[in-house]
């Protein structure tokens, strides 16, 4: 998404950051230097006209946020893919609570830039253990960045959660029995496909319950063979999806956005009705 307009990041992020940062983080903590960094970021660009690619605050910056703002540590770090870790974070603050589908703000001591990245954890994981997940691939971006080339176990940083979930109903789950989830995922190739382990080791705890579909769109080495099964080369298309269309069938999308568009429009075009479909589009 490109900014071809003013932006007033000066108005709307440090109603955002309101009162919250000085009751988190004291001056005597780690952590107060954010009070100073995110501000300078405000105040930095509060003015800016480019064409340049808009940064996390300010594409999200009408979107919903809790008002807690809670430190975090890191706790594990893994490689996931050739370019996106898994950041494994302790969270002390038993406030601290998101649903599936959030993200969250991620404010790094000495970074100006705050980030913007998807929980890849469950809720459940967070009350059980106190622990929430992030997935994060390498780019230039300096949150991303900074994860990639600086991050260690026990560095600290500070999360907030967000996002308006569209068709997201509060307690949707409790009024619907679990059928049958079918998981149609689609990456550049199989390197890149995130959790296959854990997705296949899902299919054969759950078989017939839980089905994946991996689709790969540019693989140009051997496939593995306990992957093969599973492997369909090229993009989803409409003949995958039009075979699951029912009255009780839910559909939920994750993706980018030009993705996200792409699939509501083709399951609109082949009769799902809208508030049937789930899906965050954020970034």
């Amino acid at each position: 998404m490109m900014a071809h307009a003013t932006i007033y990041v000066g108005c709307t992020v440090p109603q955002l950051l309101r009162g919250a940062q000085s009751r988190i983080f004291p001056s005597h903590s780690p952590l107060g230097v954010l009070r100073h960094s995110a501000f300078c970021y405000c105040t930095g660009n509060s003015t800016i006209k480019s064409k340049r690619k808009m940064d996390h605050l300010e594409r999200t910056a009408h979107n919903f946020r809790q008002e807690v703002i809670t430190q975090a540590k890191v706790c594990g770090i893994t490689n996931e893919s050739e370019t996106v870790k898994r950041l494994r974070l302790a969270i002390a603050n038993k406030d601290f609570t998101f649903k599936a589908g959030q993200w969250v703000d991620f404010f790094i001591p000495g970074v100006s830039v705050v980030g913007g990245f998807s929980i890849c954890s469950s809720p459940g994981l967070l009350e059980r253990e106190g622990i929430l997940e992030l997935a994060v691939k390498h780019t230039v971006h300096p949150p991303a960045h900074w994860i990639h080339t600086e991050c260690t176990l026990d560095s600290e940083v500070a999360l907030r959660v967000g996002a308006d979930l569209h068709g997201y109903q509060e307690g949707k789950g409790n009024r619907h029995k679990l059928g049958t989830a079918k998981l149609y995922y689609s990456a550049k190739n199989t390197s890149e496909l995130l959790f296959k382990r854990n997705i296949l080791g899902l299919m054969k705890a759950f078989p017939g319950k839980i089905t994946c579909c991996f689709h790969v769109t540019q693989q140009r080495s051997q496939i593995c063979k306990e992957l093969q099964p599973h492997i369909t080369e090229g993009r989803i298309s409409e003949k995958d999806l039009e075979k699951h269309i029912s009255s009780d069938t839910s559909w939920y999308i994750c993706g980018p956005p030009p993705m996200i568009e792409s699939i509501s429009k083709l399951l609109t075009n082949i009769g799902v009705p809208r508030n049937c479909i789930f899906f965050e589009k954020w970034w």
